[in-house]
C-alpha cells in the first residue's frame, strides 16, 4: 500500500506512519463489508484525519469509489469512476461558502446513492468531523442516512464502507441510543509510531522522551509544541488562553477545585457519582475524555492505551486529552495557590 504524504505544518511534509491495526481493519471492511456505520472516536488531535486519508488510499487500491469529506476543515477527496458525477460534486464544493459546507455533508449521501444506482459496486464514504459541522442534535440522523446506503440501496452492490470519525465524545450518548452504528475507540499513536513521526521533523528538537511525556503520542500536541518553537511554556500558555482556564477555574467552588487538583494527579478520581457532572463539564471543554472502554481488541480499532499510565495522564476510566492539557490545568491551579 502506498503511504501518503501529509502536511505536518506549513512547508513540512511527513509520511503516514503507524496505525497498522486500524488499516488492517479497513482492509477487512473492504473484503466483507459492514452491517452498521462505523463511528470512530478518540481524544482531540489523535490523528483521525491522517488515518482516514490513508484509508482512502487503501480503499482506492481495493477498487472502491471513495468520497472523503471534512466540513470543518473544508477538506474533500473524491475518487469516483463516473466523471460527470465527480465533476458535478466538485463544482458544488468549489462554490460552497462556509455555511453551505454543512449542506455538502448531506449532499455526499445523495451522491453516494446516485453512484450505487449507476451500478458502482464498491463504494466508501469517509466523514471526518461531520458531527461538529451539522450539530450534535443531527448526528444520529446523519448516521441513519449513511446506514440507509447499506440497508436500503437504490440498486445492488458488492461492498459499502461508511465511516465517521470524530474527536467529540459527547455524541456517543446520542448515537448509542440507536442501533445504527458501531462505536469504536481509537487512541493516540503508539510509542514506536510516534517516534517515527517525531524523527521525520527536521532540525534540532527536544529529546524524544520529553516530547512523549508531554504529548502521550498525540500528533496535534506535537504540532502545537513545534509551532511554539519547541518552547513548552508557550505551548502551555496557549492552551490556557484557548480554553479560558483562568476564568473557568477561578469560578469553581471549593469542592470542584479540590477535585480538579486530585484529577491532575490521577484522572480516575473524577469517576465517582458525586463528580460525574463536573467530569462531563471538563469533557465539554475537551480537557478530559471519560468512560474509556476496557482494553479489549474488539472495542478498539487500533492499539488501546495502557490500563493506567499516570505519567501521561491516563487512568482506567478517565484520561486527560493530552499531558499538555493536564500541565495547563496544573499551571493555573498553582497560580491560584490551589495546589
Amino acid at each position: 500500500m502506498k503511504r501518503i504524504k501529509l502536511r505536518f505544518i506549513e512547508d513540512i511534509e511527513v509520511v503516514f506512519t503507524d496505525r497498522e491495526q486500524a488499516l488492517k481493519r479497513v482492509g477487512e471492511w473492504a473484503e466483507r463489508g459492514m452491517v452498521n456505520v462505523q463511528v470512530v472516536y478518540g481524544p482531540e488531535g489523535y490523528g483521525k484525519t491522517a488515518w482516514l486519508m490513508q484509508s482512502a488510499e487503501l480503499l482506492k487500491e481495493h477498487g472502491f469509489d471513495v468520497i472523503y469529506i471534512n466540513p470543518i476543515e473544508r477538506g474533500f477527496y473524491a475518487e469516483i469512476g463516473i466523471r460527470d458525477v465527480k465533476a458535478r460534486l466538485l463544482e458544488v464544493l468549489k462554490e460552497a461558502a462556509e455555511e453551505t459546507w454543512v449542506r455538502v455533508a448531506w449532499i455526499v449521501i445523495d451522491v453516494a446513492r446516485e453512484l450505487i444506482k449507476a451500478g458502482r459496486r464498491r463504494l466508501a464514504v469517509l466523514a471526518d468531523d461531520v458531527f461538529q459541522a451539522i450539530g450534535l442534535d443531527k448526528a444520529a440522523i446523519y448516521v441513519k442516512g449513511l446506514l440507509g446506503l447499506i440497508e436500503y440501496p437504490p440498486s445492488s452492490y458488492d461492498v459499502i464502507v461508511t465511516v465517521v470519525a470524530t474527536s467529540e465524545g459527547i455524541s456517543r450518548r446520542e448515537i448509542g441510543r440507536h442501533r445504527w452504528a458501531d462505536l469504536i475507540s481509537m487512541w493516540n499513536m503508539s510509542r514506536e509510531g510516534f517516534h517515527e513521526l517525531y524523527s521525520q521533523i527536521p532540525g534540532e528538537k527536544p529529546h524524544f522522551e520529553e516530547i512523549w511525556r508531554l504529548t502521550g503520542g498525540n500528533p496535534k500536541a506535537l504540532t502545537e509544541i513545534y509551532r511554539a518553537g519547541w518552547d513548552i511554556e508557550i505551548a502551555i500558555e496557549r492552551i490556557i488562553s484557548r480554553k479560558g482556564l483562568r476564568g473557568f477555574i477561578q469560578a469553581l467552588g471549593e469542592n470542584e477545585r479540590r477535585w480538579l487538583g486530585e484529577a491532575v494527579e490521577s484522572p480516575d478520581t473524577l469517576f465517582t457519582r458525586e463528580r460525574i457532572s463536573f467530569m462531563e463539564e471538563l469533557a465539554r471543554l475537551n480537557l478530559v475524555i471519560y468512560d474509556i472502554p476496557p482494553r479489549k481488541d474488539y472495542l478498539w480499532i487500533d492499539n488501546p492505551p495502557p490500563e493506567k499510565d499516570l505519567e501521561i495522564g491516563i487512568g482506567k476510566y478517565v484520561a486527560w486529552q493530552t499531558p499538555l492539557h493536564r500541565e495547563a490545568v496544573k499551571r493555573v491551579l498553582e497560580e491560584l495557590s490551589i495546589l
